[in-house]
């Protein structure tokens, strides 16, 4: 859902990409230091029930980790060691997010239905980035969906920030959102892969009868030999 702002994101990041790479920042060192910073900020400040802040600071720290493309770009194109670092980072600084509003609602927030429901959003959110890992992993491919890792960010985010500022229900249709809409991007992402799985698997016997001898014909060519 927000593809459609990549490019213009992009164009906006460049000139600070360009400055940071000037200073030597590498784009990995951006990406270590915004998951150091979601990181703390989740864990040290939504737990306090500090929501509004704690979102304030993911949200600069969230927004500063995509400087990591940014300077990427400018310097060339990224390695494959950068992508697997910001990958797995992302998994990481996405379940500090979660960890650290379900210790608030689990402790003393005293919400423990709300808990368990950001705790399914932390498992489903998980496995929308895994089947599309999985499926990449084994050559096809998984981009469909509603609810990218942006939409999941931008929806807590708001949800816990907005809740902060005592907007009421503002964290349950949140979290409510984001479960449904996670729900559909697995099932679909699920689908997308079988088809595409089952589809080879027919293109892989098709092509094996095709190479395969016709024994009704090696049948025809030994009775004529035999004459």
């Amino acid at each position: 859902m927000l593809k459609v702002l990549r490019p213009a994101l992009s164009r906006l990041l460049t000139p600070a990409g360009h400055a940071l790479a000037r200073m030597g920042v590498t784009p990995n060192v951006i990406t270590v230091v915004g998951t150091i910073g979601v990181v703390g900020g989740a864990l040290a400040i939504y737990p306090r029930g500090e929501l509004f802040w704690g979102t304030v600071l993911i949200t600069v720290f969230v927004l500063f980790d995509m400087l990591d493309g940014a300077v990427a770009r400018v310097t060339g194109g990224g390695t494959t060691w950068g992508a697997f670092l910001d990958s797995t980072l992302d998994r990481v600084a996405d379940a500090a997010i979660f960890a650290g509003l379900i210790l608030w609602l689990a402790g003393k927030g005293d919400d423990l239905p709300l808990a368990v429901l950001a705790l399914y959003c932390l498992i489903s959110g998980a496995l929308v980035s895994y089947a599309k890992a999985r499926a990449e992993g084994l050559g096809l491919t998984c981009d469909v969906g509603i609810a990218e890792r942006g939409e999941r960010i931008l929806v807590v985010l708001v949800g816990i920030g907005l809740d902060g500022l005592g907007v009421p229900y503002a964290l349950v249709v949140g979290l409510w959102l984001l479960a449904a809409a996670s729900t559909v991007t697995v099932v679909q992402r699920v689908a997308v892969v079988r088809r595409q799985a089952v589809s080879k698997a027919v293109s892989g016997g098709a092509a094996e009868d095709a190479g395969r001898p016709d024994p009704a014909a090696g049948a025809e060519g030994a009775e004529n030999r035999s004459w």
